[in-house]
């Protein structure tokens, strides 16, 4: 074959090695990254032909045809069709990319691609992502943008810390990462700021460079905003999105395609600092010992219609994310805290569920309508409940309450998971600092509100299904056994026992957690039980709610705050022929139904969205961590009364009763004797004495350190000797000693150490006394 006088001398004999101009042609038709493995699938070559592909294209690049690496071939000097861009520069306010991933030989510099961004929709600036289509023009690259991509996961949140020569170092605001990193290029940061930055360099050069300064790290709400660049959740609306979210807030109330329920006293109870207000109940005797009871909800599927760049904007960012200090919310604050929210005495569009409830408060029939409603009154949970509890109820308030002992006791007969475990609340000033930490009372309102919710989310996962149509389920499937092993073995350490071969359903971890009389036991046996669940996720196929107890579950009652419950709006608009009137604005889409790439990609799209749904609650939770330790930060050398949470071969960890805060005690600390880490019991137990750290203990300990950057807490026993109190959880298992385990001093962690003022002072080798070497990274 003529084609065969390009290959490599030892590989003439393979006959369905291509040539280098076909193995081109291939490259630079792909719209994928292209490596070996791709190269030798489209050619279909097996065994000793793809040892000659190797030598192929270890020939090519040797005469400058192609350059990259085997993961990654594309013609020299070139771009593939379709890659990773990061933004460097905004030149005159058009965005300039760099491939991501490229590394060519040494001396060539990257590729500098203009970005065509239509309408700037994607209002990209410095350090941001890009999954683009590339094409060479005349003698330059130009970039079409597809999507926008997470922040890479390399970049890095820190303080920038100057040492006694001078030098730069960054120190990670993550406690997961126990080392700082040398900074090669600062940029406009100064010493003490808090910035973002990304590596640069390899093996001995390597170092990080400041790409964007975010200010002082311990000033008000800098907390939430670690947290939001930390995860990566977008923050600012653009200006195309703004603008249409504007237009649909105009949107007009047809009194005659929408059923009029303004004469209803329908009650909003929600938080008393709450931000938005995006469900309402109903509910009133039917005389037979039942109700007609009524969930009306925020219509956020009237303002925000398919493929709009509001839409497409709210499915990016999947929910709304709460912080102490703020909210990072789905939708633009004229939808989201104005026109959507239910606020008291204003006309409001809304989707109702009008649900009718037995004697035994099992849900009997549902539909549902888009109306007009007027809430008659907002208020606090607290206020609702002190109502009840006085008995000075309004009307309405009273026919929800006896409404909900109907569905609570239907509730009940189901027996759903009930891990009642207490919800930390940060109180703030007026100047954005922390006034306390409290846990959030649980009270009666919570769970009518609940329970009602449950009612109306149940209804909307069971019409959809009586009509065949496209549902998002809400999803959590039973514990996988090895999690059910794990938790055996800890209800082992305690004395207790739980067999695998009956069957495990919500109400066994009831009975079991009920057993338990210490309250401070019980909630460890509740944590427990929560570790061992699934994680809960979005999808369009029915795998039932183990935790609720349910056959079919869906999220139907916050579009305001989150996707899924807009795409079951949608859903029900299609189903129940609920579509109102085209809009005036020729802007704004007809149709506010499921669109056609809402079916086709539902999968997709829940997927993405329980993923958000994780980020935000990583970051929620983080945020709190940070606030926290910042609280307890005055507090250090306190004792504290804790409970042992977890145990490791390094040293366990503890958290202060009645207010949370999980910090580590280093066996270092723990005194001369050396202790063995019992994986089976949960414990550090010394060889000499028999002294054991279990989780479950009480003891006393002392506030070491409390780092609001990271959100990490140290505790120390009070006696550094490791003479201690310890109140043990009740009956333990025999103790088995092995061998191996720690070395004690190995595994702590000494206090910054700081001159009078509170600087760092100076280590031995040059370097603020609280960082460490590069290369000693924690695993």
């Amino acid at each position: 074959m003529a084609g065969h006088m390009n290959k490599p001398k030892n590989t003439k004999k393979f006959e369905g090695l291509p040539n280098k101009d076909q193995v081109m042609e291939f490259i630079r038709g792909s719209d994928t990254r292209v490596g070996k493995r791709e190269i030798a699938k489209h050619f279909r070559l097996k065994g000793q032909e793809k040892i000659a592909l190797k030598a192929l294209l270890k020939d090519m690049a040797e005469e400058g045809l192609i350059d990259g690496k085997s993961s990654a071939y594309h013609r020299m000097g070139g771009v593939p069709r379709v890659t990773v861009l990061k933004i460097v520069e905004i030149d005159d306010g058009e965005p300039i990319g760099v491939p991501e991933s490229w590394d060519p030989d040494e001396g060539t510099a990257p590729p500098r691609l203009r970005v065509m961004e239509k309408k700037k929709q994607l209002a990209l600036r410095t350090g941001d992502r890009i999954l683009a289509r590339t094409e060479e023009k005349g003698s330059g690259w130009l970039a079409h943008p597809m999507k926008k991509l997470a922040v890479a996961e390399d970049q890095m949140l820190g303080v920038i810390e100057i040492d006694g020569g001078g030098k730069a170092w960054l120190a990670p605001v993550d406690k997961r990462i126990r080392n700082s990193f040398a900074v090669s290029d600062q940029g406009e940061a100064e010493e003490g700021q808090l910035v973002v930055a990304e590596p640069t360099g390899r093996g001995r050069n390597a170092s990080v460079k400041v790409t964007d300064v975010l200010g002082d790290p311990l000033a008000p709400r800098s907390y939430s905003l670690i947290a939001i660049h930390k995860f990566g959740i977008p923050n600012v609306f653009s200006q195309e999105v703004l603008d249409e979210a504007e237009k649909a807030a105009k949107l007009p109330l047809s009194e005659e395609d929408r059923e009029d329920l303004r004469d209803l006293p329908i009650i909003a109870i929600d938080p008393a600092d709450a931000r938005d207000h995006d469900d309402a109940i109903w509910a009133e005797s039917d005389g037979e010992g039942g109700f007609r009871a009524l969930v009306a909800i925020a219509d956020v599927s009237y303002y925000v219609r398919p493929d709009s760049a509001l839409d497409k904007e709210a499915r990016k960012r999947g929910n709304s994310v709460y912080f102490p200090d703020r909210v990072v919310p789905m939708l633009p604050e004229v939808l989201s805290a104005d026109v959507c929210s239910l606020r008291e005495g204003e006309d409001r569009a809304a989707m109702a569920c009008h649900l009718t409830i037995d004697a035994d408060g099992k849900v009997t029939n549902w539909r549902f309508t888009r109306a007009i409603v007027r809430i008659h009154q907002v208020i606090a949970y607290e206020d609702a409940q002190a109502q009840i509890d006085e008995g000075n109820a309004t009307g309405p308030i009273n026919a929800l309450w006896a409404c909900w002992n109907s569905l609570a006791s239907a509730r009940a007969d189901r027996d759903p998971l009930n891990l009642d475990l207490p919800e930390r609340r940060v109180e703030l000033g007026e100047d954005g600092k922390v006034k306390g930490i409290a846990v959030r009372e649980r009270l009666d309102a919570h769970r009518v509100v609940e329970d009602f919710m449950i009612a109306a989310n149940v209804a909307a996962a069971k019409a959809l299904e009586s009509k065949a149509s496209p549902v998002v389920y809400r999803v959590h499937e039973p514990p996988t056994r090895e999690k059910l092993i794990a938790l055996r073995e800890y209800f082992e350490s305690i004395g207790k026992n739980l067999a695998l071969g009956q069957v495990i359903t919500p109400g066994l971890f009831n009975r079991m957690i009920k057993d338990v009389a210490d309250e401070g036991e019980k909630a460890l046996v509740m944590e427990a039980v929560l570790r061992s669940q699934t994680q809960a996720y979005y999808g369009p196929k029915n795998a039932g709610h183990f935790g609720l107890a349910l056959g079919s579950y869906a999220h139907f009652t916050s579009p305001i705050r989150r996707y899924a419950d807009l795409l079951l709006h949608r859903a029900l608009v299609d189903a129940f022929k609920l579509e109102q009137p085209k809009p005036k604005d020729r802007a704004i889409p007809a149709h506010s139904g499921l669109s056609d790439r809402d079916r086709d990609d539902l999968g997709k799209i829940t997927e993405a969205i329980s993923i958000t749904e994780r980020r935000a609650m990583e970051a929620e939770r983080d945020t709190v961590d940070r606030y926290v330790a910042a609280w307890l930060s005055g507090r250090v050398d306190e004792v504290f009364p804790t409970r042992i949470t977890g145990v490791q071969k390094f040293g366990f960890f503890a958290t202060i009763v009645g207010l949370g805060g999980d910090g580590l005690v280093p066996v270092s600390t723990l005194g001369r004797e050396y202790f063995t880490y019992d994986e089976g019991a949960h414990s550090l137990v010394g060889e000499s004495t028999g002294t054991s750290f279990t989780v479950g203990d009480k003891l006393d300990l002392r506030l070491a350190e409390a780092n609001p950057l990271t959100g990490a807490l140290k505790f120390e026993l009070p006696d550094s000797e490791g003479g201690h109190k310890v109140e043990p959880r009740g009956k333990r298992p025999e103790k088995k000693h092995r061998k191996g385990g720690p070395q004690n001093g190995g595994a702590g962690k000494r206090a910054p150490r700081k001159d009078a003022k509170g600087k760092h002072t100076v280590g031995k080798r040059g370097r603020p006394g609280n960082i460490r070497h590069q290369g000693r990274k924690k695993k």
